[in-house]
């Protein structure tokens, strides 16, 4: 299996574009999927540098509806000119909003395009709260039940329903559960829903217990120390052996988790290759 990181907030060599967004592509058994678009076509340009065809994604997965996450879409769409499945939670589609203490008005975050443009494109899209087996040893999370006391969704983040603005419990954050033969490979867009969390759902949903690697967004840029710590333990409690946390996990929170998995963690950016 490879896995190769197309955009990040940051890339490994030049000729590569950073931007705020995340997109991951997966190769399994002659397989490929493609999770998230980044926020622009940049995701198109990165693949060429990176000698990577994107007419050979087999399906896209959408790890949520922000738009650092699907704003890619159109012009991915564009270069693939062929149909594509794409899996995700119906809630993708929600006018989600954020408002951060201090600011005075709610910010447009969702998806930047209107479902039927992406389907004049070739985007077909198969929306569900379930998990899908994408094949027999790959499948999305589906919904990430909250389970422990410390991870919270960001209180930042709203949806706009009949006018008003609401909190935003992000149902759609998933992510990408791969069984090898050295244990779980997990994929997360930005873990809204909580990195521990999302490793205990994918045990659960698998049956298997071994987690080999644990590669994506955690969302800890924001968390407070306490939550930092508590996150950094219940990690440690799964046995990882490779952890590439990036995009919204933070500065502080990725100096701490390389200080505490130094012998196994990476920095995780556009250009990162990792063979399985």
């Amino acid at each position: 299996m490879n896995i190769i990181t197309l955009i990040e907030n940051t890339a490994e060599r030049t000729r590569l574009r950073a931007e705020w967004g995340l997109s991951i592509l997966v190769e399994l058994d002659g397989l490929t999927v493609l999770l998230d678009s980044g926020e622009s076509g940049s995701v198109v340009h990165n693949a060429s540098e990176l000698n990577i065809d994107i007419c050979t994604i087999d399906k896209i997965v959408l790890s949520h509806g922000h738009c650092d996450h699907t704003g890619g879409l159109r012009e991915l769409l564009m270069a693939m000119k062929k149909r594509v499945e794409i899996i995700a939670h119906p809630d993708i589609w929600d006018a989600k909003y954020v408002k951060r203490p201090g600011e005075s008005e709610y910010r447009y975050i969702g998806m930047p395009f209107q479902r039927e443009e992406l389907e004049s494109l070739g985007a077909s899209f198969t929306l569900t709260k379930e998990p899908v087996w994408i094949s027999d040893r790959m499948a999305t999370t589906g919904e990430i039940p909250l389970l422990t006391d410390y991870e919270k969704v960001d209180p930042n983040l709203y949806v706009k329903k009949e006018g008003t603005f609401q909190l935003d419990p992000v149902r759609d954050d998933m992510g990408l559960v791969i069984k090898t033969d050295h244990g779980l490979a997990i994929v997360t867009g930005c873990a809204h829903r909580g990195i521990v969390n999302t490793l205990h759902h994918a045990q659960k949903l698998t049956g298997v217990e071994s987690i080999n690697t644990v590669l994506g967004g955690t969302h800890l840029i924001r968390a407070n120390q306490e939550q930092i710590e508590l996150t950094i333990a219940g990690l440690k409690g799964f046995g990882i052996q490779k952890l590439g946390a990036s995009h919204c996990t933070g500065f502080r929170a990725i100096v701490r988790l390389a200080e505490e998995f130094s012998d196994i963690f990476f920095p995780n950016n556009a250009g990162t290759r990792l063979k399985i």
